[in-house]
């Protein structure tokens, strides 16, 4: 298993052993997406960035989950992943009001971005 699907598989299987209700809101697993990526935060800023992103994240069409996730070992990064239904799903949540108003927060304090891979989710049986 090559890594991408590797990262798919377990960003599924988290979800499945938390028991998460949004597995069972995937209509086609063949179109299925899921992204997940490394943002890098000026100091201090993390609380911020975390802040900002779940407010403007809510109530996204097509997203089955979007998680943000503190890196222990940097302060200053964290990590987010998420499931679409579709990748246009995920590119049309970019137009969405709310998202512009989290990325607008957001954005001074983002200082980069780390490692960044597109992924298939696959649903464990």
């Amino acid at each position: 298993m090559d890594r991408r699907a590797f990262v798919g598989v377990s960003a599924l299987t988290l979800l499945s052993a938390c028991g998460h209700p949004a597995l069972g809101k995937i209509e086609n697993m063949e179109e299925a997406y899921g992204l997940i990526g490394q943002m890098k935060v000026a100091d201090g800023m993390r609380g911020v960035v975390i802040a900002a992103l779940l407010e403007g994240t809510q109530n996204m069409p097509g997203n089955i989950a979007y998680m943000i996730a503190e890196d222990l070992d940097d302060p200053n990064s964290i990590w987010i992943t998420e499931v679409w239904q579709t990748k246009t799903d995920h590119a049309n949540s970019l137009q969405l009001p709310s998202v512009q108003d989290a990325i607008g927060k957001a954005r001074p304090h983002i200082s980069g971005f780390g490692t960044r891979v597109e992924t298939k989710p696959l649903l464990r049986g």
